[in-house]
């Protein structure tokens, strides 16, 4: 997650480094369950991207079910802990430095992309950069599951951009197709545990 899920009132960090100078609230140091358990019924498959991995918990997920898993991020701090995870558990997963939003830079191919806490993080514009790069890299009926801070979370938890239903329909209305849009939460290491969240499926079409 490469933006703080801060409050309106919350000053803006001065760069994705400093985010990880201590744990940030959406470091559990373990996947979410939502993720751990779509990663157990079989839905990810083939090469994974991770995108916003942070310290990694989702891409070693991935890679510890034998799949070829690739993390980005702009935080170089959080990338180091994620490779020090990999080599502590023997895992063989890529850690890049990269910006989400160009994605098409990557020129690679991916069957499956996880996003959690990345895609509320972005305004208008680079929401649509960021959905742009993804139907270049997803190849056609890959699928992308995104775990996001959802317009249900009353508390001062959430970026500027909580997910709206009609939000997240928009960012997906061309090329894609709308699986689901379900309550769910994202867990996270300071009161109150945990916040409201969509997750959304959808396909490549």
């Amino acid at each position: 997650m490469p933006a703080s899920p801060h409050g309106q009132g919350a000053a803006a960090p001065r760069s994705p480094d400093d985010l990880y100078v201590t744990p940030p609230p959406w470091d559990i140091g373990r996947p979410q369950p939502v993720f751990a358990a779509l990663a157990a019924s079989g839905a990810f498959r083939g090469r994974v991207l991770d995108a916003g991995c942070g310290t990694g918990e989702h891409t070693l997920l991935a890679a510890g079910l034998g799949l070829d898993a690739t993390g980005i991020d702009l935080a170089a701090r959080a990338l180091r802990t994620a490779r020090d995870k990999a080599r502590e558990r023997g895992c063989t997963a890529r850690f890049l430095l990269h910006d989400a939003r160009e994605l098409a830079v990557l020129a690679e191919e991916f069957d499956t992309v996880l996003d959690c806490g990345l895609f509320h993080v972005f305004g208008d514009e680079d929401r649509a950069a960021y959905v742009d790069g993804l139907r270049t890299l997803l190849r056609p009926s890959g699928h992308c599951f995104i775990l996001c801070i959802s317009d249900q979370e009353s508390g001062a938890w959430g970026p500027l951009h909580k997910s709206s239903r009609a939000r997240v329909e928009a960012a997906f209305a061309d090329g894609w197709r709308l699986d689901s849009v379900e309550p769910s939460a994202i867990d996270i290491n300071a009161e109150p545990g945990h916040v409201e969240a969509w997750l959304i499926t959808v396909t490549r079409t």
